[in-house]
């Protein structure tokens, strides 16, 4: 069993790895300029005084809803531009969703990171444009897909001249309207090679439990959380976090209250530094 992921992934002066427990961390979706600045300024903080480094998340549109009438976000070209702007503002790497080949270059011009969603995790013409633009790949574990099977997923990047990929477990479908998460996966998710990240909030959904919108568990985020992180095998996590997931337009459920982050990592950073030495 590989113990941690053995490769560090660089953005900038950011690096992602096993030396330090790292943040990918946002909204659902971009709903306006100040709310962005507001959670981007929040994370900046909580990471700042923690000495962890952090990337913050949030999606320009959110093609994969429940309904069609669904709020899907404002969109590449102004979505970009927030982005663009709590970047230089707050100092933060970006990473966002890109659902089609052709979004990945004009995302590439802000996003640091370009995250492949769990359901287009196969795809290989998303993979391929997403790596041949040189930023990094997060590639979300398909809910449909074994974790050692992630490794095909990888390689496709790395053949189209890009090792700078992390890769993300975010549940398996378990019957209906059900995730679960199988934690010794996470090691063979590790075994792929590249830094293992741990999607918490998107672990307690529930898939289409409120009929025309998706459903969730915030409450046990922090359960799920301190479980993956005492396995060995996550170097970074992933939360959606809000002022007041309730409002959110997309995944409310299952979004983390922004004033109980701080909290929980300082418990996950205590469970790293001892599972890590």
């Amino acid at each position: 069993m590989q113990d941690v992921s053995c490769r560090t992934v660089s953005l900038g002066t950011t690096s992602l790895g096993p030396e330090s427990l790292f943040l990918l961390a946002g909204p659902c979706v971009l709903e306006d300029l100040e709310l962005t600045r507001r959670i981007a300024g929040e994370l900046h903080r909580l990471s700042s005084d923690r000495n962890i480094p952090a990337v913050f998340k949030a999606s320009f549109d959110k093609a994969n809803r429940s309904s069609l009438g669904s709020a899907r976000g404002p969109g590449i070209e102004q979505g970009l531009e927030w982005l663009a702007a709590v970047k230089e503002e707050f100092q933060l790497p970006i990473v966002t969703d890109v659902h089609s080949p052709e979004q990945c270059v004009v995302a590439a011009e802000v996003a640091d990171v370009l995250q492949i969603p769990a359901f287009l995790c196969r795809q290989t013409d998303l993979l391929v444009a997403a790596a041949e633009t040189g930023r990094a790949v997060n590639i979300k574990k398909g809910q449909f897909l074994a974790p050692w099977d992630m490794g095909n997923a990888v390689e496709k990047c790395r053949e189209s001249g890009n090792d700078k990929v992390l890769v993300t477990e975010r549940g398996t479908s378990f019957g209906y309207g059900r995730l679960v998460v199988d934690m010794s996966g996470l090691a063979d998710l590790a075994a792929a090679g590249q830094p293992v990240v741990f999607d918490a909030t998107h672990s307690v959904q529930q898939p289409g439990a409120l009929g025309a919108t998706t459903g969730g568990d915030r409450e046990r985020v922090p359960l799920m959380a301190r479980a993956a992180v005492a396995t060995g095998q996550v170097d970074g996590l992933f939360f959606e976090i809000h002022p007041d997931p309730d409002s959110s337009p997309s995944d409310g459920p299952n979004i983390l209250q922004l004033d109980t982050l701080g909290p929980l990592l300082d418990q996950l950073l205590a469970i790293y530094r001892c599972v890590r030495g």
